[in-house]
C-alpha cells in the first residue's frame, strides 16, 4: 500500500495502492503527528541444515520450529512540522538484529525542508535507497508479500546512514522525472559468523537515482557506493575456527584480501506497474567488489499480483548468482585453501519461487500467507545462516504475517 509508506514515512515510493484514505492531510500550522507500524509474523521451512533470514542483518534464522524472529517488528515514527515547508521526522524500530536482541534501533531521524515543491534537502539519519523500494522494506503493511524478495534484497546490510540527501524532480514528457544524491556513513555492524560481527560504522555510503513515473509505470535507475571502514574480523573467526595460523595475522599473509577501504558497488534496474487490480514488479542488481574476498553478484526477480476484491492472490520468481574472479595466492596451500574458504561463504546460486495471498481484512489491517521454494546448489550459502553438512541448497518455507499500521 504505497499510499499509506508514502504519508506515513515520507517514502517517495508506490510500492503498492489500495485507494483507501488513512491519514489527514499534514496540516499548515506547526503539530507533531504520531503513526505506528508493525508486523507478527511465523515462519518455518522444511530442513535443519541451514536457517532461513529475510536478509543478512539477521544473525540466525528459521528451521523446522516455527519461529517469529525473521519478519515480526514494531515500529514508531513522530512527525513534527514546523510549517508546511519543514518538519522533522524520527523513527524507532523493535526487531530481530545483529546482535540477537530486539532492543529498538533509531533507523530514521532528520530535519526535512523543502525549498519548493520540487526541490528538498534532508539531514540526519536516514533510510538506505540502494534499490527501488528498498526504503519501505521494513514496513509489511506497505509490501504486498510477506517480505520483499531475500534473492534481491538480502543482501543489504546497510539500513540507515548518518548524512544527507537532496532531491528534484522535473516535469519531462508526460511524466515527472525524480533524481536524489546522498551521502553519509553508517553507524551499523553485521552479523559475519556465529557469535561474531563486523564493524561497519564509520563505512563511506555514496549513491544516485533517477526515477520516472507516467501513468501506471515507474522506473529507476540506481548507482550506490560503499567504503568500507574497518577490517572484516576475518583472524577473530580463524581463532574461532581452531586457529590454524598459530595467531598469525591472515592479512599478513594474504594481503590482497583486505575489505578495509575497499569498494563495494550497486547498480540496479526496477520497474512496476501499478493499475487498476494489476501490480507487477520487476527488479536486477549487480554488486561489484573491489576486494576478491567477497564475490560479486547478480539478482533479480519478477512478481505479478491481481487485486479481487479485499484479497489479493500473488506469484513471483527470483534469482541470485555469484561470479568469482581470480584468488590471490600466497605460495602456500594450506593459506591458499582457507582463502577460498572464506570467499566461498559469500557465494549464491539459487531460484526461489514464490506463491502467496494477501487479503485485507480492514482498514490498516492485513494478513499474509507465503510459500517459497528455494532451489539451489549446495555451494549457495550466502543468503542462508547456520549450513550445516548435508545442505543440499534446498528448502521450502511456510510464512504466516499479520501486518498493520496505526
Amino acid at each position: 500500500m504505497g499510499w499509506l509508506a508514502g504519508m506515513m514515512l515520507s517514502c517517495p515510493t508506490v510500492s503498492w495502492s489500495s485507494g483507501h484514505d488513512a491519514m489527514p492531510d499534514i496540516p499548515d500550522m506547526p503539530g507533531i503527528s504520531l503513526h505506528g507500524f508493525g508486523t507478527l509474523g511465523f515462519t518455518r521451512s522444511n530442513t535443519d541444515s541451514a536457517q532461513f533470514v529475510r536478509d543478512l542483518s539477521q544473525p540466525q534464522g528459521a528451521g523446522t520450529q516455527w519461529t517469529a524472529k525473521v519478519d515480526s517488528l514494531l515500529g514508531f515514527q513522530a512527525n513534527v512540522h514546523f510549517s508546511s515547508s519543514t518538519e522533522a521526522v524520527l523513527q524507532t524500530v523493535s526487531r530481530y538484529h545483529a546482535d540477537e536482541s530486539y532492543k529498538p534501533e533509531l533507523t530514521w531521524a532528520f530535519l526535512r525542508h523543502d525549498f519548493s515543491p520540487d526541490f528538498s534537502l534532508r539531514g540526519g539519519r536516514l533510510g538506505t535507497e540502494f534499490y527501488m523500494l528498498g526504503d519501505s522494506r521494513l514496513v509489511g503493511y506497505a509490501n504486498l508479500s510477506v517480505r520483499p524478495p531475500p534473492d534481491f534484497y538480502g543482501s543489504l546490510v546497510f539500513s540507515y546512514i548518518d548524512g544527507v540527501d537532496v532531491s528534484a524532480t522535473f516535469p519531462v514528457a508526460t511524466g515527472l522525472l525524480k533524481g536524489k544524491l546522498f551521502a553519509g556513513r553508517s553507524p551499523e555492524k553485521s552479523p559475519f559468523a556465529p557469535g561474531i560481527s563486523w564493524e561497519l560504522k564509520g563505512s563511506t555510503l555514496v549513491g544516485a537515482y533517477l526515477d520516472y513515473l507516467t501513468g501506471p509505470w515507474q522506473v529507476r535507475l540506481s548507482h550506490a557506493q560503499v567504503r568500507f571502514g574497518h577490517e572484516a574480523p576475518t583472524d577473530t573467526l580463524l581463532q574461532a575456527s581452531g586457529d590454524p595460523l598459530g595467531g598469525v595475522p591472515y592479512l599478513s599473509l594474504v594481503p590482497d584480501m583486505a575489505m578495509a577501504n575497499q569498494r563495494a558497488r550497486f547498480s540496479s534496474l526496477g520497474v512496476v506497474y501499478d493499475q487498476g487490480p494489476v501490480n507487477i514488479q520487476f527488479m536486477l542488481n549487480l554488486i561489484r567488489h573491489d576486494s576478491p574476498a567477497y564475490a560479486d553478484s547478480k539478482a533479480g526477480y519478477v512478481q505479478a499480483a491481481y487485486r479481487l476484491g479485499a484479497v489479493t492472490p500473488y506469484m513471483g520468481v527470483s534469482r541470485s548468482f555469484s561470479t568469482m574472479g581470480a584468488l590471490p595466492t600466497s605460495g602456500l596451500a594450506g593459506i591458499d585453501a582457507i582463502t577460498a574458504s572464506l570467499v566461498l561463504h559469500s557465494v549464491m546460486d539459487q531460484n526461489t519461487y514464490t506463491l502467496g495471498g494477501r487479503w485485507d481484512l480492514q482498514k490498516n489491517l492485513a494478513l499474509k500467507a507465503q510459500v517459497d521454494a528455494v532451489r539451489g546448489k549446495p555451494t549457495s550459502v550466502f543468503l542462508i545462516k547456520n549450513n550445516q553438512p548435508g545442505w543440499d541448497g534446498n528448502m521450502t518455507v511456510f510464512s504466516l504475517a499479520l501486518d498493520f499500521v496505526f
